[in-house]
């Protein structure tokens, strides 16, 4: 068979550059006021400029595609360590309960103690995820090697539900802050601010990194774990790295933006279709379908009932649903 994909420097520069246009498209499109192309190229170089709309492009537009982009790059990122350490294609943070975790811990510290701010509820979303992702992990057999994909996606989805219930209990208990978490509940990048980016793109860095490192180890367990461990890999030190890199990742981006599922299950499937099977090839891209993805489910999000908006996590919901269903099929036929 003909080898007809492009060089990998080649896929990353294209993909690259088309995630640069959609977010210069992102920076002025369906906007209430109206902003035009050059208004947004304008806004990137000359911070001086008083016009309402670069203004809008510099405080509101800039930090939400940036946000997008970051959000994008870590659950994708997630999903790609997530299905290499378990070896199951449809481990991803939202199938395995890591996302319904990190909900339910931020929820329940919103709703009894809002004034820990952003930093307590961030703590609380990795404390949340890490919870349930090691109780799925257990009850799945991962952490043994013994995992199948039925047993795995079972109790993520038994874990997710427990814990949607235990998140909508602390919304009921808190009437008084349950609009604000349910609005976060639905994943929107809408209250997207430069404090937020601020807080976000230092720990999205360091998993992003990290998750780059670990690639090669990746691509061991691909080999089975006894040939791994015949080959020298730290079969339980890659599984705690990867892991806390999973926390770090889907943690920061949900308490940054809300609850956005789907993308690291997405993703993954399409850059190993562009990349191959090699993690150090296929994370990259990876992180740059995942950004794409996220901004531009963004944009969508906002044209559907124009001025109003749709939250990003129920457009990316529209596309991953089917996507999983297919699948859960694939797999058992």
């Amino acid at each position: 068979m003909i080898q007809t994909r492009l060089p990998f420097a080649w896929q990353c520069l294209l993909l690259g550059a088309s995630l640069l246009v959609i977010a210069w498209i992102s920076l002025f499109s369906w906007s209430a006021v109206p902003i035009t192309p050059v208004d947004a190229v304008n806004a990137l170089f000359n911070m001086d400029n008083t016009s309402i709309p670069q203004h809008i492009v510099q405080d509101l537009r800039l930090p939400r595609t940036l946000m997008g982009i970051l959000v994008g790059a870590s659950l994708a990122a997630a999903g790609v360590v997530m299905q290499g350490l378990t070896q199951n294609p449809l481990a991803s943070p939202s199938v395995l309960g890591v996302n319904a975790g990190a909900a339910l811990g931020m929820a329940t510290v919103s709703t009894i103690a809002p004034w820990f701010g952003l930093l307590g509820t961030s703590v609380a979303a990795i404390i949340g995820g890490g919870m349930t992702w090691t109780l799925v992990m257990v009850l799945g057999r991962a952490w043994k090697g013994g995992n199948d994909s039925s047993r795995l996606v079972l109790a993520g989805v038994a874990i997710s539900a427990l814990c949607a219930a235990l998140t909508k209990a602390s919304i009921i208990m808190a009437e008084d802050q349950a609009s604000g978490v349910l609005t976060w509940l639905a994943g929107s990048l809408a209250n997207a601010r430069w404090a937020t980016f601020d807080h976000l793109w230092p720990i999205s860095l360091f998993g992003l990194l990290g998750s780059l490192m670990l690639s090669p180890t990746l691509n061991i367990l691909q080999l089975g774990e006894e040939n791994a461990r015949n080959l020298g890999a730290s079969l339980i030190l890659t599984k705690l790295a990867g892991s806390f890199l999973v926390l770090l990742l889907v943690a920061s981006a949900i308490s940054s933006v809300g609850s956005i599922g789907f993308v690291g299950l997405l993703v993954p499937h399409m850059a190993k279709m562009i990349g191959g099977q090699d993690h150090r090839r296929f994370l990259p891209l990876a992180m740059l379908l995942g950004a794409m993805l996220v901004v531009l489910s963004d944009i969508i999000s906002r044209s559907i009932i124009f001025p109003m908006e749709t939250p990003a996590g129920a457009v990316l919901a529209l596309i991953g649903a089917p996507f999983f269903i297919y699948l859960v099929r694939q797999r058992t036929l």
